[in-house]
């Protein structure tokens, strides 16, 4: 497991358990209570570590390479997920993976962005950064789930929309901004996790939702913390200034009315036991989901779009 700087204290007394329980069962040797003794000194060392955490560093555990992503959730969610592809007008886009699935005998359609676990796979998937024809994909299959009446569960994980030159030449920013004007019409139910990073509009351009939620230690940011601290102080060496200044974070978030709700994760981040928290989500969107369907096509396009136009105060004078 790749470990972050703060975590080394921990990882090195959890190697040294672990050695002494190989020692103990290849050498035949009782060295029980001296295991027992490390094995509550690091309870007491995570709690100390993970529950001081600054907000630099629960960015740092949002970006884990070992934390889960959306695929990871699928499987651990639902069944029978069916991958679809393409936006019909230039490609597919691997950064962003949409298709069927059932969750709790409720069928739905599930969509969010990817990320690889190599660097092989990380090239496929753009690092998570979406390009039009990611977003376009997205919103056809919106439409898809709309016209058969099938709610829709979205997983919001991204650095940002890719920002290269080809995205750009085939209308990234169009592609987006429409996404945002369609979504706020898309008359079926739709729940928004941000499970590691939210980035600008690469995560608002499927995030238009009637319930966002956000997991602990993810971040939903319109710029990230290095971007900001390269405006604000001419140098990403501060990102931890800005971090800390953004309010970026799940509690702050729900504060802000831009969230409903923060999904708790293990101590030291959800990669270190993916199941409850996906347990979490689970039992989250399905409750949102039934108190949705109590709703008319109306109803839900009426909230969604309060639930926007509320977010913020502003002054007139």
């Amino acid at each position: 497991m790749s470990r972050l700087d703060f975590e080394k204290p921990i990882i090195d007394l959890e190697h040294k358990i672990r050695d002494l329980r190989n020692l103990e069962t290849n050498k035949h040797v009782n060295i029980a209570p001296e295991i027992k003794k490390l094995e509550d000194k690091l309870s007491k060392l995570r709690t100390q570590v993970y529950g001081n955490l600054t907000p630099w560093q629960r960015i740092q555990i949002a970006r884990h390479p070992d934390r889960p992503y959306t695929l990871d959730y699928i499987r651990m969610i639902a069944d029978d997920f069916v991958e679809l592809h393409g936006d019909r007008l230039f490609a597919d886009d691997y950064a962003l993976i949409a298709g069927f699935a059932t969750i709790d005998k409720q069928r739905v359609m599930i969509m969010g962005h990817q990320k690889g676990r190599d660097i092989k796979e990380n090239v496929m998937r753009n690092f998570g950064c979406a390009h039009p024809e990611g977003y376009r994909k997205a919103l056809r299959l919106m439409k898809l789930a709309e016209k058969f009446h099938l709610p829709i569960l979205v997983f919001i994980d991204t650095p940002g929309a890719y920002p290269g030159i080809g995205a750009e030449e085939r209308g990234q920013a169009q592609a987006i901004a429409t996404n945002l004007m369609e979504m706020s019409e898309v008359a079926t139910p739709i729940i928004a996790y941000v499970i590691g990073e939210g980035g600008s509009g690469g995560a608002l351009g499927i995030g238009v939702a009637n319930r966002v939620a956000i997991l602990q230690h993810a971040y939903y940011s319109v710029i990230s913390p290095e971007g900001c601290a390269s405006i604000l102080w001419r140098s990403s060496a501060r990102a931890s200034d800005a971090a800390k200044a953004l309010k970026i974070m799940g509690e702050d978030l729900l504060e802000f009315g831009m969230v409903d709700e923060v999904i708790e994760e293990p101590l030291g981040g959800a990669h270190r036991d993916p199941e409850p928290v996906a347990a979490a989500i689970k039992k989250s969107a399905i409750k949102h989901f039934k108190k949705l369907a109590t709703l008319s096509r109306e109803e839900i396009l009426s909230e969604r779009y309060e639930r926007f136009r509320k977010i913020g105060k502003f002054q007139e004078g």
